[in-house]
């Protein structure tokens, strides 16, 4: 059975994980205290078995001194298109009004609008959404 996109980016980010957290001289537990996940999960991410949230993330990077931003690459939770400055994800990650959980609750709101609209995230199309079904726009003069 041949990985898909979502496995081999939760894949690539276990990599990159275990590499930082060596870098850091932590071990697994040392890991899982700093960032109060708990050890068995944060071997599962490790490993590939687990794609964790943007709020597991957050505390990942913050205890292993790392680009919160890099880890939602990654994990394939943010996809800015090749060229343009920034997407609505990184803009919704970035911003320190909102907590991680309504960062999370945004972001998977805007997955559930691209996947009903049927557009990729970052492309051209994502926010040009027509007149939804049963409402039409009359043009004022």
């Amino acid at each position: 059975m041949a990985k898909g996109k979502v496995s081999t980016a939760v894949g690539s980010l276990g990599d990159y994980l275990k590499e930082q957290r060596t870098l850091a001289q932590l071990s697994l537990r040392q890991l899982a205290e700093q960032t109060g996940v708990s050890n068995p999960y944060l071997s599962q991410i490790e490993r590939g078995l687990r794609r964790p949230s943007a709020e597991v993330l957050q505390q990942i990077a913050k205890a292993l001194r790392i680009s919160a931003e890099q880890l939602y690459l990654r994990a394939g939770i943010v996809s800015p298109d090749e060229g343009i400055g920034g997407s609505v994800e990184l803009a919704v990650l970035a911003d320190p009004a909102l907590t991680e959980r309504q960062k999370q609750s945004l972001l998977d709101v805007y997955q559930s609008f691209l996947a009903m609209n049927g557009a990729a995230p970052g492309s051209a199309t994502a926010g040009a959404d027509p007149a939804p079904q049963g409402e039409e726009h009359e043009a004022t003069p």
